[in-house]
């Protein structure tokens, strides 16, 4: 493999120039160290993955899981040819625009955000890489119009364009998606357009990078591999449960909506080819034995599912260094069948049990109290980041978004004890 960079300096440029105070360093190097020291990344460790942070010992939570698809981004993105430290960059800053209490904080916020666009992680996380997370600023005295911003306002992170590139999963804004103008899927709200027009100069349109198409087949191996590992560890799994006709039934449904061409035939031979495999659990009794055949249950699933599509995309591009646009990733149907099962799996026996229906429910109030409180009583209650964003707010639309940033940074114990301060127990 040629060992030359394949990344030219239009891909190793930042939104404002500025020196390397540590000479010898790729710009991807320290594009990963100013993630991953960064206080975002950091709260990402009292935010929800499956189940709230504190319900058990050892939970996962979204920091456990950027840090799980990081690992996997960076083995995977590196045997294709991309730069390991820029695809691990995209992994560990994929989620770190999640608010408190997960997918059911992100709804909550969204409808809490409708009269200012509406709320979604994805578009967050572009947000807090380029304005909120505080590490460098524009050039103060001056406003360059490429930046569309008052002189000296923070741009985040300030990382290269490469990077910021392969955290976008969704490259498009609000109704924008390629193929289904309903979804509710999208990587950047109508006030951070200019930075991502820059970022994504020269970019075939709605295509995500190559390192991002790797980034995200991580994130799916990570999470459903390590969901299935958690429900089977907490008791919450049965093995002789997926043997049931009723029970396959109901997981085929959940199933479709990860794979939506599937027909539940296909979707019985994927299970029924995981469940075939040596290491597949036939039982669980929480005994050492039993937790070493969990490790390898998840070692097995992300070694099958990574290696399945490095031969497919090698099969299709060759052995050359592969980044940027000049390929995407190929992830055969077998195999993405056999994810959408995992998916399912995690959803039907942790996600939908009643206790955890009683939480969301819980849940979605307090954010919705919350966001109604904090506008009531704006500035006042909002931090100063967000104050300031609040009184420099040009209409109630950016005043109403500086209000959600604050709620989308907190954590689930900070949400609930802001909550308790400024809404009280009703």
């Amino acid at each position: 493999m040629d060992d030359t960079t394949p990344y030219d300096p239009t891909a190793e440029a930042r939104w404002v120039p500025e020196p390397d105070k540590r000479p010898g360093r790729t710009a991807f190097e320290r594009d990963r160290a100013r993630v991953l020291h960064s206080a975002a990344l950091r709260r990402l460790a009292g935010t929800t993955q499956v189940v709230a942070p504190l319900q058990s010992d050892f939970p996962r939570t979204r920091l456990t899981h950027s840090l799980e698809c990081a690992q996997v981004g960076r083995e995977l993105g590196a045997a294709l040819g991309c730069d390991p430290d820029l695809v691990e960059t995209g992994c560990l800053a994929h989620d770190i625009g999640h608010p408190p209490f997960g997918h059911t904080g992100e709804e909550a916020l969204d409808q809490a955000a409708r009269a200012c666009g509406g709320f979604e992680g994805n578009a967050q996380s572009l947000r807090i890489l380029t304005r909120l997370e505080p590490k460098r600023f524009s050039p103060p005295g001056e406003a360059p119009a490429r930046l569309s911003a008052r002189p000296g306002r923070s741009v985040g992170l300030n990382l290269s364009r490469a990077a910021l590139d392969a955290a976008t999963k969704y490259p498009w804004a609000r109704g924008g998606h390629p193929s289904d103008p309903d979804s509710t899927k999208y990587g950047v709200y109508t006030d951070d357009l200019p930075v991502f027009r820059w970022l994504r100069a020269g970019a075939p349109a709605d295509r995500k990078c190559f390192e991002a198409t790797v980034m995200d087949w991580s994130d799916d191996v990570a999470y459903s591999t390590h969901d299935v590992e958690d429900g089977f560890q907490a008791g919450h799994i049965d093995p002789a449960a997926l043997r049931s006709a009723e029970e396959r039934a109901e997981l085929f449904k959940i199933a479709e909506r990860y794979a939506t061409d599937a027909a539940p035939a296909e979707l019985a031979e994927a299970l029924d080819r995981l469940r075939a495999e040596d290491w597949w659990p036939r039982a669980y009794d929480g005994s050492a034995r039993a937790r070493a055949g969990l490790k390898d249950l998840t070692s097995q699933l992300i070694g099958r599912f990574c290696l399945a599509a490095e031969q497919a995309t090698r099969a299709r591009y060759g052995p050359g260094r592969l980044t940027r646009y000049a390929a995407e990733l190929v992830v055969p149907r077998v195999v993405r069948l056999e994810c959408a099962v995992l998916k399912a799996v995690a959803v039907r026996y942790v996600m939908q049990r009643d206790e955890q229906a009683q939480l969301r429910s819980r849940q979605r109030i307090v954010i919705a109290e919350l966001a109604d409180a904090l506008t009531r009583g704006a500035p006042a209650g909002l931090d100063p980041v967000f104050a300031a964003l609040y009184e420099e707010a040009e209409d109630d639309g950016a005043a109403l978004r500086a209000v959600v940033d604050q709620i989308a940074t907190l954590t689930d114990a900070s949400a609930l004890a802001l909550h308790a301060r400024v809404v009280g127990h009703r």
